[in-house]
């Protein structure tokens, strides 16, 4: 008893010091928790949940608004929504769609308004006023790059299915916030057929706006990159302040025209010719994960369990409907009669989860709705006579519309949940059973065919095993081509090779060229890809001399991790393979374990590939080899037949 009486007054305690924590010291618990949540949340593969459950818990700790303020705690939303689509429109590259501008196009167009419309039936369904349902329809047509994106890393699905998700996420997250405004501009307007130029007005202008900044800026941005106006350790600020001061002017022209105007700037900016912006890109990427965890533990706390189970019913039936119905009745009549295969169209199908945009613009548009119905209150408690009569029965309009406007906050967390549970479970199986990625790329990238690749690589086909060679002569991937391998002719450090190049599938890479140079900037490279605990090279030739003077040696952060047991150069690989050694699958098994292979085939065997449990590993100084019950890929020298 005596315990439990101290686990409460701890608690007490504990709830006493969350309820006065300074604005700093919350931020600083937000950030924390959003960066521990997002690791935990990528070894499980479910980031947004993990973050949303932790800021359902953190709500009912400390309330975001009554720290921070509720002007900050949204100026903040909407510009750290702001960089988001900023740093994911940077990402989109139209020569990415070339083959597929008509599927993008109607994409982002009819599937929009097919869902808009089928959305905003289903909300009706479920109970809400028509001027509400109509809203839900909007907020819920996007998808996002905040729950697109981290899918897409996991999966690595083939370019086309990227391409294609990626332009909708991030082109109808603002899509959807203008729609919103449309209906909120409808709304306040009162309907009928006086909106019509309202709502025109307020598209055009919209649109004008957005892509009148938007363009301008971003010429003004490219002529400064091009003169190097700008030095180079200021490039990633002064694009995120040109970002956010697009957004909020943007929006002080015209309302809600923020979103759009940066979507157009970045992707107008990453499709310029000639303007490298890789660093600027890394850097937003860097800050885009930063946001995400923060906005999704802050939009979170505002919503109580209370507001959860009331909506639960309406959210189960709407969700129902969004999953079975509305996606892939909205796909399938965008995509009729284009060249988009059909398991590419029942994989788009079933990919629509719900992110962050939908979130804040959502919690943005609940107070929208409340200080309207406020302001007509007011107004209609300073009117008299038949006005006030007219003003009194629009305010109570409105503050019935801010009621049900309110319940969708916490309806579209549920959705945004169980979306992103449902997507990030199941579409990995659909998308392995269509062909189109894999929830646990295996593959490996090999750069350069020499014939040991080559060898091994043909082991690991045979093995199940996904390989891509690449090099940029075509003739010396003669061998591989002949052993119906798969290939590339390209320049691994090629615009083509480290933005464009199909790499579905591949898990590892292993840079094997006769440079040393080309090996380290590769692995460099693609380390941004597949992570730099999976890109690897041969042995630096300069590395065999221990004594050499360090400052002739290249720094270990330029170069990938030394491939293989022991630790080999291109040029050593290459001499082993000329006095005979080849590439050979052996199981190892009680009966012959690791100490009698190495007996047999001598010191000089180079271990490559361990394969075990349907998962290969790529053999390193570090690597610990099991004695038995693994299959080893290595270098080998036959032994000599005994007489």
């Amino acid at each position: 008893m005596r315990n439990c009486c101290a686990v409460l007054e701890t608690w007490d305690s504990f709830t006493v010091a969350m309820g006065a924590l300074t604005p700093a010291s919350y931020l600083a618990i937000v950030v924390v928790l959003g960066a521990v949540a997002q690791w935990a949340a990528w070894q499980v593969k479910l980031p947004s949940i993990l973050l949303l459950v932790i800021g359902f818990g953190m709500g009912r700790l400390v309330d975001p608004e009554s720290v921070l303020g509720r002007d900050v705690l949204f100026g903040g939303v909407t510009i750290a929504v702001g960089v988001i689509l900023f740093e994911g429109a940077m990402s989109l590259r139209l020569k990415h769609v070339q083959d597929l501008g008509r599927p993008v196009w109607r994409l982002c167009s009819v599937t929009v308004v097919v869902a808009w419309v089928l959305i905003t039936l289903s909300a009706l369904a479920v109970g809400f006023a028509v001027e509400v349902a109509l809203l839900v329809g909007a907020i819920l047509v996007v998808t996002g790059p905040t729950v697109i994106t981290p899918i897409l890393r996991t999966l690595r699905p083939t370019r086309r299915v990227s391409s294609l998700l990626r332009w909708e996420g991030i082109v109808v997250d603002p899509i959807g916030a203008v729609l919103a405004v449309l209906v909120f501009q409808g709304v306040l307007a009162g309907g009928g057929g006086e909106a019509v130029p309202v709502l025109i007005l307020t598209l055009v202008r919209t649109i004008a706006v957005s892509f009148g900044i938007a363009l301008a800026l971003g010429w003004v941005l490219e002529q400064l990159m091009r003169r190097h106006a700008i030095p180079d350790f200021l490039h990633g600020i002064t694009f995120l302040a040109a970002a956010i001061g697009a957004l909020v002017g943007s929006d002080a022209i015209q309302a809600e025209s923020g979103l759009l105007t940066v979507t157009v700037l970045g992707v107008y900016l990453g499709n310029r010719p000639e303007l490298h912006l890789e660093h600027v890109a890394r850097f937003k990427e860097n800050l885009q994960v930063l946001f995400v965890g923060s906005l999704f533990i802050v939009l979170a706390g505002r919503v109580s369990p209370d507001q959860l189970v009331d909506v639960l019913p309406q959210a189960a039936i709407l969700l129902a409907l969004l999953v079975v119905v509305v996606r892939p009745v909205s796909v399938l009549v965008a995509l009729a009669g284009t060249k988009v295969t059909r398991e590419e169209k029942s994989l788009l199908a079933c990919m629509a989860p719900r992110g962050i945009v939908a979130a804040a613009v959502t919690s943005i548009f609940a107070l929208e709705f409340a200080h309207s119905a406020e302001t007509a209150r007011q107004a209609a408690a300073s009117a008299s006579g038949a006005a006030k009569v007219e003003l009194s029965a629009r305010a109570d309009d409105l503050a019935r519309l801010a009621d049900q406007v309110s319940e969708i906050v916490p309806l579209v967390f549920i959705v945004i949940v169980a979306t992103v549970a449902i997507y990030g479970l199941g579409t990995g199986r659909l998308a392995e059973r269509l062909g189109l990625a894999s929830t646990s790329p295996q593959g490996i990238l090999f750069v350069g065919a020499p014939s040991w690749v080559v060898e091994a690589a043909c082991i690991l086909e045979e093995q199940g095993v996904d390989t891509l060679t690449v090099d940029r002569v075509f003739a010396k991937l003669a061998k591989a081509r002949m052993a119906n391998l798969r290939t590339e002719t390209a320049n691994i450090l090629s615009d083509y090779a480290v933005k464009d190049m199909d790499l579905a599938g591949m898990g590892s890479l292993i840079a094997a060229t006769d440079e040393d140079e080309v090996n380290a900037t590769a692995a460099r490279e693609f380390a941004h890809v597949l992570g730099r605990a999976n890109v690897y090279q041969t042995r630096r030739t300069e590395a065999e001399d221990r004594s050499r003077d360090h400052r002739r040696q290249a720094a270990s952060h330029l170069s990938g991790r030394p491939v293989f047991a022991p630790e080999k150069t291109q040029v050593e690989l290459d001499e082993l393979v000329a006095s005979g050694m080849t590439v050979k699958r052996t199981n190892l098994s009680a009966e012959f374990p690791l100490t009698k292979f190495r007996e047999t085939y001598g010191e000089d065997t180079v271990l490559m590939f361990l394969l075990q449990d349907s998962q290969v590993t790529v053999v390193h100084g570090d690597t610990k080899v099991p004695e038995t019950d693994v299959t080893v890929v290595a270098l080998v020298r036959e032994p000599a037949a005994s007489t």
